[in-house]
């Protein structure tokens, strides 16, 4: 894997969190069955990295939810961010996103014809990043190992190196 650039600050993003930054750093994150979702903005300098791990928050929880509960799924954290970019004047239409994880790293007992969780992730992340009219430009999702990202937000490069 092609190393990050080390001169930036670096921020590892835990499962369950959403960083928004200004300013160009390397946000890193492992990923297994959650998703990892870049977003940004070159006109305005933004870059976020959301680390949800379940797909959908559950039906009527959402208001009740703090923001920080919220971003553990899929559906919240995207719209979070995405009202976030509007309140610093992005248009919808130069929010840039790039899609990892939503493996199927856990092994699935019984009936396997259920969808697991991490394609329900993935399939979350595509229809709610659509609903939002964010344009998904770059993804590696599905597969049967984890992933280390890297996102450098100045950049928009986002290294990966998958575990096997």
């Amino acid at each position: 894997m092609p190393q990050p650039d080390e001169s930036l600050p670096q921020v590892f993003v835990r499962p369950g969190e959403s960083i928004l930054v200004s300013v160009p750093m390397v946000l890193r994150t492992l990923l297994g069955s959650c998703v990892g979702i870049a977003l940004r903005i070159p006109r305005l300098g933004i870059g976020a990295l959301c680390h949800p791990m379940l797909p959908i928050c559950p039906a009527g929880q959402g208001a009740s939810l703090s923001t920080a509960a919220g971003r553990r799924y899929v559906d919240f954290a995207i719209r979070d961010l995405a009202r976030q970019f509007d309140a610093l004047g992005a248009h919808r239409g130069e929010v840039k996103a790039k899609l990892f994880g939503g493996g199927d790293v856990l092994a699935i007992y019984g009936d396997e014809s259920r969808p697991t969780v991490g394609r329900l992730n993935c399939q979350a992340a595509l229809r709610v990043l659509a609903e939002e009219d964010i344009d998904v430009v770059a993804s590696s999702l599905g597969g049967e190992c984890g992933v280390n990202i890297h996102f450098n937000t100045g950049t928009g490069e986002v290294l990966l190196k998958r575990h096997r």
